[in-house]
């Protein structure tokens, strides 16, 4: 379940309505898909996408997507550290970023034009999008394992552009979600690998 964390203020969200609530102002579209016995964790890339093919075309048919595929990282994938120093840096993109998390767990920050720096924890089931210009970066939680169906507007993929006096080093890349916060006391955050 995706939770939204808002540092400045201290402010936790984990109700569904209310992050869509909070999301739908700056274009992010949030969407919880089931996960629970569609796939198996053995299931390759065609698999996952063959079981989630509605989906992937209505959002095709709503986004103008042309094109999905499924990214699977984990702590001992070949160059991992390069991959995600491309994505851990404040950057936009020319064209959204759609991921369906299947398994595994991120956060992306989020730096809009009007409001504050906000964080999205995802983890399996959870769909979300960053609006193509949104000032954005992206890290892994400690575990350094997602697999993502991604849709694309173009057939290269997304491009960082990055930002001057980036907003990401003034604030520390944490997972924040209910099995991280064990009776609501906040005891237990899961610190994000920063590489």
């Amino acid at each position: 379940m995706a939770t939204v964390h808002v540092p400045d203020s201290n402010r936790s969200i984990t109700d569904p309505v209310e992050i869509n609530g909070f999301l739908a102002p700056f274009g992010i579209r949030y969407e919880k898909w089931d996960v629970e016995g569609r796939i198996g964790s053995a299931a390759t890339d065609e698999e996952i996408l063959n079981a989630y093919r509605p989906e992937i075309e209505r959002l095709k048919a709503e986004g103008g997507y042309v094109t999905a595929d499924v990214i699977n990282v984990q702590s001992d994938t070949p160059g991992l550290d390069e991959m995600l120093a491309k994505f851990d840096k404040e950057h936009t993109h020319s064209e959204d970023e759609v991921r369906f998390t299947v398994e595994g767990s991120g956060v992306f920050h989020i730096h809009p034009d009007e409001g504050p720096v906000f964080s999205v924890t995802v983890e399996a089931g959870d769909l979300m999008n960053v609006p193509n210009g949104t000032r954005h970066w992206f890290n892994l939680c400690s575990s350094r394992r997602i697999r993502c169906i991604r849709l694309f507007e173009d057939m290269s993929g997304w491009t960082p552009h990055y930002m001057e006096n980036s907003a990401h080093v003034n604030y520390a890349p944490l997972c924040m979600g209910p099995k991280y916060f064990p009776n609501d006391k906040g005891d237990d955050i899961d610190s994000v690998v920063k590489l």
